[in-house]
């Protein structure tokens, strides 16, 4: 586990994941959305935001986190990723950690209503299309997330 890729449901987990990971691997851990959003939430073009993560993959070690829905160019990351942990976690869940996280656009909550039914088939796809040489693991709940972490703390130790 050298390149790390995490996707999931907006409020799931992924960026409390990714920082447990990178204190456990030693990994650089790379938060997509501080290298994606404008200071006004502007989205950045899919042309640019597919070179700016191949400049972000180039090197050899490190995690990503980040699920930008809708306006995400995967391809990129997957293609570089070893591993692929999909935070397939329940909308209640999500939604709850979500509004305590902080107040978000209505685009943000269309996406997480709709991630199960919307966004997990594409990902699905993308990850079989791209990353079908990385590991993938699919965590369902925070429990299962906690024990994988557990396990890659036992494993590094």
């Amino acid at each position: 586990m050298e390149r790390v890729v995490i996707r999931g449901r907006g409020g799931a987990g992924k960026s409390t994941l990714a920082a447990a990971l990178g204190t456990a691997t030693g990994l650089p851990v790379i938060e997509l959305d501080e290298h994606f959003w404008g200071p006004d939430l502007e989205a950045t073009p899919p042309d640019r935001w597919a070179v700016v993560q191949g400049e972000l993959a180039n090197t050899d070690r490190w995690i990503m986190d980040g699920d930008l829905g809708p306006y995400d160019v995967l391809d990129v990351r997957l293609r570089r990723a070893d591993t692929v942990l999909l935070l397939d976690h329940s909308f209640p869940g999500c939604a709850w950690r979500a509004l305590l996280r902080s107040r978000e656009r209505a685009d943000f909550w269309l996406w997480v209503w709709s991630w199960r039914r919307r966004h997990r088939p594409l990902l699905i796809n993308a990850i079989a299309a791209h990353a079908g040489h990385a590991t993938l693991h699919v965590l369902r709940n925070p429990r299962a997330t906690a024990r994988f972490v557990a396990r890659e703390l036992t494993r590094r130790t």
